[in-house]
């Protein structure tokens, strides 16, 4: 099995303590050589600036920053005036979203795709922005039919995107299935896993139900029948997403991206025992 490239991603901490144990966690990722670190965006634009400020605090540690961008709920010139903040950050990459609607907002503002806001950073901005766009192996929870998911996936890349990040799974065969139908649609561009470590069981399985995303019954009931376990959890853990992330890679997987939630324990213990597997 041969090594490939890690990114890694973050939420805008909250507090000042937040952020500079956030800085910790940087640091101590940085040491798998990762390919860059994202920063989430929060529903509307919530997290604006905390999303600009955590990547400013990335950047300066010497490391690639990725921006989340989301354009529901957001005009044109709303748009231009963040993406002009990140070139004069020198930023030149980020992950494009259609994002959620803050609860009590009526208005979608004006863009209801994430292929809408792909074409708008080309149009306005050209070719020198390296676009990523999310892809749902399990199909994305508001879309009742595959086809179409499949299609408005394949719309994000014509639009121009350069690559892909999908959304966390337990499931490689429903990765590898995604790959193959949206490859018969045309697209070419490299699709990442993003896998979620599990720092905390019953926290990743509400993430899973909201999300519609499957979690296989037999991990499901060990993990239950571990009942306050933390331990076990952990360690059983570390080996399923180990063993998701090896046959990824010895799939053809270009890239795996971790969804940290802040933490660098279990990214660093799975890196290191994929490292191994490679030597």
């Amino acid at each position: 099995m041969t090594s490939i490239p890690y990114s890694f991603e973050f939420f805008p901490p909250n507090t000042p303590v937040g952020s500079e144990k956030l800085k910790t966690v940087v640091r101590e990722l940085a040491t798998v050589n990762p390919e860059f670190f994202s920063v989430t965006y929060g529903a509307g634009g919530s997290t604006r600036e905390k999303t600009l400020a955590t990547v400013r605090d990335i950047a300066a540690l010497g490391y690639e920053a990725v921006p989340h961008l989301s354009c529901v709920g957001s005009t044109e010139t709303g748009i231009a005036e963040i993406l002009a903040t990140y070139r004069a950050q020198g930023i030149r990459r980020l992950v494009a979203l259609r994002g959620d609607l803050p609860s009590g907002t009526a208005t979608a503002g004006e863009f209801r795709y994430a292929s809408e806001l792909v074409a708008f950073i080309r149009r306005t901005q050209g070719a020198d922005w390296f676009i990523e766009v999310a892809a749902y192996p399990e199909y994305h929870p508001q879309q009742r039919y595959a086809r179409r998911d499949l299609e408005h996936f394949a719309a994000k890349v014509k639009a121009g995107a350069d690559s892909a990040i999908t959304q966390f799974f337990y499931n490689p065969d429903a990765y590898f299935h995604f790959v193959d139908e949206v490859r018969a649609l045309g697209v070419t561009v490299p699709i990442v896993p993003g896998i979620m470590p599990i720092h905390n069981y019953a926290r990743i399985a509400q993430f899973a139900a909201r999300d519609g995303i499957e979690i296989p019954r037999w991990v499901a009931l060990k993990m239950e029948g571990y009942m306050d376990d933390t331990a076990s959890i952990r360690a059983f853990g570390i080996d399923v997403v180990t063993r998701l992330c090896e046959r990824l890679i010895a799939g053809g997987a270009p890239g795996i991206h971790f969804y940290t939630l802040n933490q660098s324990a279990l990214g660093l213990e799975i890196c290191r025992r994929l490292a191994a597997a490679a030597a």
